[in-house]
């Protein structure tokens, strides 16, 4: 079964001798050490991108939600301030209304006054007129100071009736 002269025998018994010297050595157990450190290592690696991917995913939505507030925020500005230019527009509209009405008032204000200032002028004229003639008339029928007496009698009977 062993024979010394073939050469499988030789490289068998090197490998037992090696794999003893390994042992004796405790290179299994350095090895055993790396491999575990690096698997300790590894899973350090996978624990930590577990939970910088647990984070991310928080920010993420954290995000979310701060972009779900500032739109619900806009919205609510834009609704604000379309309330604030509506209720603006109907105050202007009542203001120049209120302007409108004012101005018109004004104006028959205005009217009025120069309607009665030009029947007073009218007045004026026209008692003017009536003195005139009445002068004349009495002027050419009456003489004396019956003419004068009936004359100032007739001025004060005008005027007080056209003021």
């Amino acid at each position: 079964m062993f024979d010394l002269h073939e050469p499988e025998t030789w490289v068998a018994i090197a490998f037992v001798i090696f794999v003893g010297l390994l042992i004796y050595l405790g290179v299994h157990k350095t090895l055993a050490k790396t491999l575990d450190a690096r698997a300790e290592r590894i899973k350090a690696e996978l624990d930590e991108a577990s939970r910088l991917k647990q984070e991310a995913v928080a920010l993420v939505e954290s995000y979310r939600r701060k972009k779900q507030e500032a739109e619900a925020e806009a919205e609510a500005i834009v609704a604000n301030a379309k309330a604030e230019a509506e209720r603006v527009e109907a105050e202007a509209k009542i203001r120049v209304e209120e302007f409108v009405a004012r101005r018109t008032k004004m104006a028959e204000t205005k009217i009025a006054q120069a309607e009665a200032q030009a029947l007073g002028d009218v007045r004026a004229a026209a008692a003017e007129a009536a003195v005139s003639a009445a002068e004349k008339i009495l002027g050419d029928t009456v003489k004396g100071q019956t003419a004068a007496d009936l004359l100032a009698k007739g001025i004060e009977d005008v005027r007080a009736k056209l003021n």
